[in-house]
């Protein structure tokens, strides 16, 4: 809603992807829950409802123990650092698109590291190669990658970390609740879950409520719990968060209905910009990226958009990607209708036309 202006606007790009925060079930848990937790996890933080949500997360990745923090930045940032400090003379390889939080995390766990290629399993074999197999290793890597929209090859990775004694760290943020039967994420389609180390992920895009997690063996559990300031010293997550995302873990576990319509309108979405002339990267997620490759015309394009279109399409510039390869980010929901992706394809023509944007030249 853009009040000063007393209208609705469309969003493009949130990554509320299932539409959870409206869920009718996901509401109606806010009832029976107190709002603050009064402590850390340590001192009386501790509540049945996050006891509950990690039971619930722990069973949908199939590991035993699943361990909450306040989002799924200072999962990443402290589980990484923490993992690197305690594991002795472990190095670490890590793709290079990983995101902010889990470089942040190698870099303050102060160990030797190596960055893959991305997605690239012949350079990331290469260095893994270039350290005796008797040291511990961490590949660290997305399953979707959120700026590009691809995936990682998580069988390939897996049989090198098994050749090279390496544990695997799996950041599915963009897929928990999004692949897999029961919305587990690309590890639960591809087969892979018992074959991960650790799984990280978020609450708060798929599942549409705030907070992130990891899961693994409860003895790396526990050693998180333990060690890892991130968790000790922050105020535990809220019993109500943490009862809404149980709601939405559990009614995603079940249901397919929302990843199906989903399904459906990405490919609508896909369709239409295709028909009209608009490239983008393509992709088999429900990321669906143009480059502009300019900060001031995708700056410039976004603001048409809104002001005169309706429509909110943020535009993503450095640091969050590298410069000349500015974009929009397209992330579908179940609840845009037909309607509204005919307005988005017919409004970013006109805006790319107004600023003599080559729509042929987007790639």
């Amino acid at each position: 809603m853009d009040y000063e202006r007393n209208r609705e606007v469309i969003v493009w790009c949130s990554n509320n992807y299932l539409g959870m925060s409206q869920n009718e079930k996901v509401i109606a848990a806010i009832q029976n829950s107190s709002i603050g937790a009064g402590g850390t996890r340590n001192i009386s933080g501790t509540t049945k409802e996050v006891v509950e949500l990690e039971k619930s997360l722990a069973c949908l990745h199939k590991k035993e123990a699943a361990l909450t923090f306040a989002c799924g930045y200072l999962a990443n940032q402290t589980t990484l650092s923490t993992l690197s400090s305690i594991i002795p003379n472990v190095v670490i390889f890590s793709d290079e698109k990983n995101h902010s939080s889990m470089i942040e995390g190698i870099k303050s766990g102060k160990r030797p590291k190596h960055i893959f290629r991305h997605n690239d399993v012949d350079h990331l074999e290469q260095l893994l190669k270039s350290v005796d197999t008797k040291t511990p290793k961490i590949i660290a890597l997305e399953s979707v990658y959120s700026m590009d929209g691809d995936i990682a090859p998580l069988e390939a990775i897996c049989d090198l970390a098994d050749q090279h004694n390496a544990i695997t760290y799996l950041d599915e943020v963009h897929a928990v609740g999004m692949y897999g039967s029961h919305g587990g994420g690309i590890a639960e389609r591809e087969g892979l879950m018992d074959r991960i180390t650790v799984i990280q992920g978020t609450l708060s895009k798929a599942f549409g409520v705030m907070g992130g997690y990891i899961a693994s063996s409860k003895s790396l559990v526990d050693v998180i719990r333990s060690s890892a300031p991130g968790f000790i010293f922050t105020t535990a997550m809220s019993p109500v968060l943490a009862a809404t995302a149980k709601a939405s873990v559990e009614h995603l576990k079940s249901s397919n209905i929302e990843r199906e319509k989903q399904k459906q309108v990405v490919e609508k979405v896909k369709n239409s910009l295709r028909n009209a002339g608009i490239n983008f990267i393509p992709t088999e997620t429900h990321i669906i990226p143009i480059i502009i490759g300019d900060p001031e015309l995708s700056k410039k394009a976004s603001k048409l958009l809104f002001d005169e279109y309706g429509i909110y399409v943020q535009h993503i510039n450095y640091p969050t990607v590298p410069r000349g390869t500015e974009r929009f980010r397209i992330t579908p929901t179940p609840y845009h209708t037909d309607e509204m992706i005919e307005h988005l394809t017919e409004s970013l023509v006109k805006v790319f036309e107004k600023l003599s944007i080559s729509v042929a030249c987007l790639s």
